[in-house]
C-alpha cells in the first residue's frame, strides 16, 4: 500500500464529503447523510492557523482524515481536541494508526501539546482499542450524547497526556 499522509487541501472536499456520508463512518461521527460538498468546503475554508488536519491519500483518493484543534483560551492552549475517520472499505488496514502516529507526532513534537482529548461512540470498539494503544485513557461517559440509528447513544471521553518532566 503506497499511502501518503499530507495536509488537507480544499480540493479534497469531494472525497471527504463522500467519506463522511458513508453509513459506517457517519454512525461514529457527527456527520449527516445530507451534508453537501459546500458544507465540507465551508469547514475546510474555516480552518484557522491553529487547526491542523492531515489526510491519508491512496491512489489519488482521500481515504482517511485526522485533525487536532487546540483550544483558543490562553489557559488551555496546551490542550487540543482530536477527530479522525477512515473510509469504511479501508478500516482495519492500518490507515487510522498511520494518521494517528502522524497527528500525535505533530501534537507532541511541534505543537508541544500536553493534553489531547476526544469523544468516541461507546460501541466503537476498534477505535477505542486504537486510542488505548496510543495511550489515551477513559475519563468518563456522556450518556445519551449522540443520536445513532434513531436512538440516543453514549460517547466516551478519552484523553492522552504528555506532561513535561519539569512540571511533574
Amino acid at each position: 500500500m503506497d499511502l501518503l499522509i499530507r495536509p488537507v487541501r480544499l480540493s479534497d472536499s469531494e472525497d471527504i464529503n463522500e467519506m463522511r456520508r458513508q453509513e459506517d463512518v457517519r454512525a461514529n461521527t457527527l456527520a449527516l447523510a445530507t451534508e453537501t460538498i459546500a458544507f465540507t468546503e465551508g469547514f475546510l475554508k474555516s480552518l484557522g492557523i491553529d487547526d491542523h488536519v492531515l489526510v491519508a491519500e491512496l491512489d489519488g483518493k482521500v481515504v482517511g482524515m485526522a485533525g487536532v484543534h487546540p483550544f483558543k483560551s490562553a489557559r488551555q492552549r496546551h490542550t487540543a481536541c482530536l477527530g479522525m475517520m477512515v473510509r469504511t472499505e479501508f478500516q482495519g488496514q492500518g490507515i487510522g494508526k498511520k494518521l494517528l502516529e502522524n497527528i500525535l507526532d505533530l501534537a507532541d513534537n511541534w505543537l508541544m501539546l500536553v493534553r489531547v482529548e476526544l469523544d468516541v461512540t461507546s460501541d466503537n470498539e476498534r477505535a477505542i482499542h486504537l486510542y488505548n494503544s496510543f495511550g489515551f485513557e477513559l475519563e468518563g461517559k456522556k450518556k445519551y450524547s449522540i443520536i445513532k440509528d434513531g436512538k440516543y447513544a453514549d460517547l466516551l471521553m478519552m484523553a492522552r497526556y504528555r506532561i513535561p518532566a519539569q512540571f511533574k
